[in-house]
């Protein structure tokens, strides 16, 4: 399969440069710049990444580009020209203006494979402290905007491209088309990539993978572990065993809804009651970050324990996605690890199951589109995400069966409300907070001391960015009020309107 490799310097759009590349039908993979894998010959490009750090800073990132500058095509984007041009003998200093945010493009040399097709003052995003002042020789100036003489160059004889500024990010009008004459025209990547090539794919190497073995799958009733399920379910049938644990830390009845929900599809689902346990592991716990390692090991303990009691199983399945495994990684100094998760890092050696995980390559829009190819009903597909530790981090607290049925109520009536308000549909992520927080308040003339809950709704693609939805007040006011008088603790209910970045989606 052809695919473009993106070398992750650390900056905040990387995400989005392999997101823009998927949406053309070309796969990609990001990788952190010291960490390069074996270039196959599958491999028909690169992409250097922007980075926070200064390319002339002591401890910038060097990645090792022996086997790639003038060997495969390569594109580099913000650090990743600036550290080109240095490299080159050119000079790089702090620029003298601020280049952040819109600029328009007031030179283009269409000429060049890089900007055909690229309108005259096409606009695009700029995001950089530094500046190439000075080009080496053999480095032709191939855009230009107001005040960057050097937007975008091409280093001669060579299928080497650079920018100073951002294609992935939406204020680049004419990014996408960038993007497409790199990996398409000057890569020659075929734009095989599509759900229905990534099913025969995937299910063929789950087949020759498993063979006649037994695999067990932890479902949740969200959208990865449902078309994870469905995908090994073609690939070995009922060599597949799913398992679907109540911890305790699920939505107000859904644990019953789930489970009807499977049945007719043809999927061995066994429920497994584990409430106690996990509260039990969780009492007491405050920090966040504990509290989803004591539920990923309480959930492989169940797993564990479950699994024997299936003969000859030698697989976990598991609905991990490529965020998961992005956000769970670390690349040298910028891009620090934001949360773990239970379901990334493998699994301890006293679990005799190997993992199997045929989503990993997946953003969540890609698992969506994968199972609507399935032919998984939209109820399922259409799901917002839930966070894999549950309404656990949802509490800012440590967790009891009481706080939890709070949050399930809170979290019933808000949910519940934005299907009824056919705002479902139109918001990404939305869900309830309990906060560490009392408030005085006055119900019946009489003063209370209660809860305090968040709601948070988001819009966004895959997670790794999101906006704050922009809920009607009159719904957001019908809502408040609702909760107040229907559910016993809470007397006071705030809206979140905090986007990602700075704020992440959930907030433990």
């Amino acid at each position: 399969m052809d695919t473009i490799l993106i070398l992750d310097f650390g900056s905040q759009y990387t995400q989005l440069i392999a997101r823009k590349i998927r949406e053309l039908n070309v796969y990609c993979e990001i990788h952190p710049f010291d960490k390069i894998p074996a270039l196959t010959p599958d491999v028909k490009g690169v992409v250097f990444s922007g980075s926070p750090y200064s390319c002339n800073a002591a401890d910038a990132p060097v990645p090792d580009m022996t086997d790639i500058k003038g060997k495969l095509p390569l594109l580099a984007v913000c650090y990743g020209a600036q550290y080109l041009a240095k490299w080159g003998g050119g000079r790089v200093q702090q620029s003298k203006i601020r280049e952040y945010g819109r600029a328009n493009l007031s030179y283009i040399d269409t000429s060049n494979p890089l900007m055909r097709g690229i309108p005259a003052n096409s606009q695009v995003w700029m995001s950089h402290g530094d500046t190439i002042e000075v080009l080496p020789a053999g480095y032709r100036t191939i855009c230009s905007t107001e005040n960057v003489q050097y937007a975008g160059y091409q280093i001669e004889g060579e299928q080497t491209y650079a920018i100073q500024f951002h294609p992935e990010v939406h204020h680049s009008v004419d990014g996408v088309q960038l993007l497409r004459n790199f990996v398409v025209d000057i890569c020659g990547c075929s734009q095989s990539w599509t759900p229905e090539s990534f099913i025969e794919t995937t299910v063929a190497e789950l087949r020759a993978k498993v063979g006649q073995d037994k695999v067990v799958l932890g479902l949740s009733g969200g959208v990865d572990s449902t078309v994870a399920a469905v995908l090994l379910n073609r690939a070995i049938g009922h060599q597949l065993h799913c398992i679907f644990v109540d911890n305790g830390l699920l939505r107000k009845n859904e644990f019953e809804s789930v489970l009807e929900s499977y049945k007719d599809m043809g999927l061995n689902v066994k429920g497994v009651d584990a409430k106690q346990r996990f509260y039990d592991v969780l009492a007491g716990v405050t920090d966040p970050e504990k509290k989803r390692k004591a539920i990923g090991k309480t959930f492989i303990d169940v797993f564990d324990a479950e699994s024997k009691l299936i003969s000859d199983a030698k697989y976990l399945g598991q609905g991990t996605i490529y965020p998961d495994v992005i956000e769970s990684s670390s690349v040298k100094g910028p891009s620090q690890t934001i949360k773990s998760h239970h379901n990334v890092g493998g699994l301890p050696d006293y679990m005799k199951l190997q993992l199997v995980e045929p989503l990993r390559s997946l953003f969540k829009d890609e698992v969506r589109r994968v199972g609507r190819q399935l032919g998984i009903k939209d109820s399922l597909i259409g799901r917002h995400p839930f966070p894999g530790p549950g309404l656990a981090i949802r509490i800012l607290s440590d967790v009891t069966a009481e706080k939890v049925r709070i949050l399930q109520e809170v979290d019933d009536i808000f949910i519940q409300g934005l299907r009824d308000a056919n705002l479902y549909d139109k918001v990404w992520q939305a869900g309830a907070m309990l906060l560490p927080v009392q408030s005085v308040g006055v119900m019946g003339d009489e003063r209370t001391y209660e809860s305090v809950v968040a709601l948070r709704a988001v819009e966004s693609v895959d997670g790794m960015t999101a906006d704050w939805s922009h809920l009607p007040y009159d719904f957001l006011a019908r809502v408040s009020n609702e909760i107040i008088n229907r559910v016993r603790g809470v007397n006071r209910v705030v809206y979140d309107i905090s986007s990602k970045p700075p704020a992440t989606i959930e907030w433990e």
